[in-house]
């Protein structure tokens, strides 16, 4: 026997397994690997997809895109910024943004970046050095944050005002001719309500100016007389001859009645100045500043010239005070007064009762005038529309349709209140609300 111990048995090592286990190993790896790329390759067609997008989206832009450094340094732009500025993306990339932009807003674009920490830019309006001239632009700039949060640069856009203003001006100037067109249908209306008044008027007027013309034919009969009697005192006639002359030609009554008629004759005169004050006041075209004026006169004058015109005779009952201050254009009121009298003189054409009552009250610092016909008062499928421009219920040729309409909008002007309904005793009913002199002052 040996004295050397025995030696360990190693474990048999079977090669064939150790390969096969490397192999499988290193398939394991080459699966991941083309598993990677497969990945990678899908990432980039979707980077690429989603930068074509992107570039489709930048290049099909009406509105300039530009993108900034925090210093304002452009660092891309889209086709847009090209076509107005003939430069090319990477001529105008590395230039600083105010180089493309007029002078005079340099101050405007040095406070995009302070008032970037702060809040974003919106429609500021600069001019851009197109190749054609300046071109206006709307700009908005928003801030562009990095991942962490923090400032990186600007996002402006800008959109060409040119279409804008040139829409713009089309609507001004389409808004200013309707405006014409309203300022001339509104004195259309007001010149076809004067011409309903003007046989009452002529009327008015005659009996003053009829008054003047007989007085003053008095008055130059009675200077004739004194003319003569005068031309004898300066031939020398006796005292016993002029005191005959005198006599004969009754000329201490004629003495007597030169102030009657010398008042008289000036009475009329400011008769008829009143009438044409009125008429001048109510056919004015121009809008005089608002102010009190006495509601009262209004009313009886209106009432006054259309009564007179009326083709039927109207009792008129009238419950007004002497006097009542309103505030606001007393011409626009009269006209509003005279539309509504005319309508309601008009609902009782067909009426076997024409009646007219008129009454004003003041009540909580406005005043309220009523105006109620004996006609046969408004149909339901016309209240809707009594206001409505163009729509009227008379006979055709008989009224324009703005009457009420252009009244409407006068008295809403002036902060009051026009309805009109059906009275519980018949007729129709206008109610006119307007403020009263202590509501202005107040």
């Amino acid at each position: 026997m040996s004295d050397l111990p025995d030696k360990q048995q190693l474990p048999d090592i079977d090669a064939e397994d150790a390969w096969v286990s490397v192999i499988h190993k290193m398939d394991e790896a080459y699966a991941d690997l083309v598993h990677y790329q497969v990945e990678v390759e899908e990432k980039n067609v979707e980077l690429e997809e989603a930068k074509s997008f992107s570039d489709s989206i930048q290049s099909s832009m009406s509105d300039v895109l530009i993108v900034c450094n925090p210093q304002g340094v452009i660092q891309g732009c889209n086709r847009a910024l090209e076509d107005l500025t003939g430069r090319s993306e990477a001529e105008v990339i590395g230039l600083s943004f105010p180089q493309l932009v007029d002078s005079k807003y340099h101050n405007k674009i040095t406070q995009f970046t302070s008032q970037m920490h702060v809040q974003a830019v919106r429609d500021c309006e600069i001019e851009l050095l197109g190749k054609e001239g300046a071109v206006p632009l709307s700009m908005n700039c928003s801030p562009r944050v990095n991942h962490r949060g923090r400032l990186v640069g600007m996002v402006m856009v800008g959109r060409p005002l040119g279409e804008l203003q040139k829409a713009y001006k089309e609507l001004n100037q389409a808004h200013a001719e309707l405006q014409l067109a309203q300022e001339r249908l509104v004195q259309s209306e007001k010149m076809a309500s004067l011409g309903r008044l003007v046989a009452g008027v002529a009327h008015e007027l005659n009996n003053p100016i009829s008054f003047v013309y007989g007085n003053m034919h008095a008055l130059q009969r009675y200077t004739d007389r004194l003319c003569t009697y005068f031309d004898a005192i300066g031939k020398g006639y006796s005292r016993e001859q002029l005191r005959e002359m005198r006599h004969e030609m009754r000329l201490d009554k004629a003495i007597k009645d030169l102030n009657s008629l010398v008042d008289g004759t000036m009475e009329g005169a400011d008769r008829v100045k009143d009438i044409v004050n009125d008429l001048r006041q109510f056919s004015s075209t121009q809008v005089s500043e608002k102010k009190t004026f006495d509601l009262n006169h209004v009313i009886t004058t209106a009432l006054h010239w259309i009564i007179k015109e009326s083709k039927a005779p109207v009792e008129v009952i009238t419950d007004l005070p002497e006097t009542l201050e309103a505030f606001g254009h007393s011409g626009q009121i009269h006209q509003v007064v005279v539309n509504l009298i005319q309508n309601a003189i008009d609902a009782m054409m067909e009426s076997k009762l024409k009646r007219l009552s008129l009454s004003v009250k003041e009540q909580n610092s406005k005043i309220i005038l009523k105006v109620h016909d004996s006609g046969p008062g408004i149909k339901d499928e016309d209240f809707l529309r009594l206001f409505e421009p163009f729509y009227t219920t008379k006979p055709v040729g008989m009224g324009t349709g703005l009457g009420l309409s252009i009244s409407y909008s006068i008295v809403s002007e002036h902060g009051g209140e026009l309805k009109i309904t059906n009275h519980l005793e018949g007729g129709a009913l206008a109610i006119l609300t307007l403020p009263s002199k202590e509501m202005s002052d107040a």
